[in-house]
């Protein structure tokens, strides 16, 4: 799955107690998230390769004619164009979310595919946590509310990845929500 949990809200936490961000203790739990990618640079290599000599065969028939000459910036220009837009893909592909829970506070941190940068903070014991079956530019589509703003979460998983990240999210949360004497 393209996400996990760097610290796992279910294992016993090596230090027990509060986790207050205010008294600089580790969180809770920290998720990162990120795009599946389903052709890794490897592969890349070898579809531009493959698309290299499939496109070039037909031109053997053609050696020594102006017809060559013709063809060649089109075939040529087919094979930058699939490259342009599998890098372009890749460029896109770049985003990274990380979520850390402490008890007294939850942030979001989203890097956008061309460096963009936000953050988002609330209390987590007012955050509601929303999973929308529609209505959301995706199916299950996962939103965190707190601060007086509302967050999206995961819009690039899958419509089956999203419901199962919902309940570990509000394991977490609830986690996170218990008074110190009662874990």
């Amino acid at each position: 799955m393209p996400y996990e949990w760097d610290i796992d809200p279910k294992e016993a936490p090596a230090k027990s107690g509060a986790f207050s961000y205010d008294h600089g203790d580790a969180p809770l739990a920290r998720l990162h998230l990120w795009p599946y990618r389903s052709l890794p640079r490897k592969g890349f290599v070898w579809v531009i390769g493959a698309a290299f000599v499939t496109l070039l065969l037909p031109l053997f028939s053609l050696l020594g004619s102006v017809l060559f000459w013709g063809m060649l910036p089109f075939l040529m220009g087919t094979l930058w164009l699939l490259w342009f837009f599998l890098e372009k893909s890749y460029r896109d592909g770049e985003i990274l979310e990380e979520l850390t829970l402490w008890r007294d506070r939850i942030t979001l941190t989203r890097q956008g595919p061309r460096g963009e940068f936000h953050e988002w903070e609330a209390n987590p014991y007012w955050v509601s946590l929303h999973l929308r079956p529609a209505g959301g530019p995706v199916p299950e589509y996962i939103t965190l509310k707190g601060a007086e703003r509302e967050v999206e979460l995961g819009a690039f998983l899958s419509e089956e990845e999203r419901p199962q990240l919902f309940r570990e999210l509000q394991a977490a949360l609830d986690l996170a929500r218990r008074p110190v004497e009662a874990r």
